[in-house]
C-alpha cells in the first residue's frame, strides 16, 4: 500500500524543530504545512491531552489575534501522535520564515497567565481537558530548541534524510 508523505519521514531521525511538511497548491494560492516537532518521536513521553489541547487554544489565539499575521494562519493543531502540532500558512514559506513568529508563540504560551480563551463549555467540545502548567513545560523545552536551532550538528529546519 503507498504511504502519504508524511509516514515517509524517517522518525527513528526526526528530532525537535520546525518543518516544511508539504507545500499545496489551492486554486492560485499556496498553503505551506509546517510540522511543529516539540518531542523526539518514539524517545520521549509524547505529551497528553490536556497539555496539547491548551497549548493549541494558547497558541491559535497568539497566531491568528497577536502575530500580525492572523490573515494568513489557516489552522494550528495537534499531530494524532501527540508529538507536536501542524501549522498551516497561506503562503510559499521555508521554516526559517517563521522562526521568530513560533518562537513569539510560544513564548507567550509559556508566559502565560490568567484563563484560558475558549475554555467554556460554550466554546470548546472538551473544555475540561486543560493543563496550562504543562503547556508552559512544553513551550519552555521547545523554545530552548528554537534558540538554539542553529547550534545543533543537524538541521532542525530541513527534515532528516532517508
Amino acid at each position: 500500500m503507498e504511504k502519504i508523505a508524511s509516514f515517509s519521514i524517517d522518525h527513528v531521525k526526526l528530532q525537535p524543530g520546525i518543518y516544511v511538511s508539504r507545500k499545496d497548491k489551492v486554486g492560485d494560492q499556496v498553503i505551506t504545512t509546517f510540522d511543529l516537532r516539540m518531542t523526539s518521536p518514539n524517545e520521549e513521553p509524547v505529551m497528553n491531552t490536556a497539555e496539547l489541547h491548551t497549548l493549541e487554544h494558547l497558541a491559535a489565539t497568539y497566531l491568528r489575534i497577536y502575530s500580525g499575521q492572523g490573515d494568513k494562519v489557516i489552522y494550528f493543531g495537534p499531530m494524532g501522535c501527540r508529538t507536536g502540532c501542524y501549522f498551516l500558512m497561506a503562503g510559499d514559506y521555508e521554516s526559517r520564515d517563521i522562526l521568530d513568529m513560533i518562537i513569539h508563540t510560544f513564548e507567550y504560551v509559556r508566559d502565560f497567565e490568567g484563563v484560558i480563551p475558549g475554555t467554556e463549555p460554550k466554546d470548546c467540545g472538551n473544555y475540561l481537558d486543560h493543563n496550562l502548567d504543562m503547556a508552559k513545560y512544553v513551550s519552555r523545552r521547545y523554545l530552548e530548541v528554537l534558540y538554539h536551532i542553529d547550534g545543533f550538528p543537524e538541521s532542525r529546519l530541513v527534515y532528516p534524510q532517508q
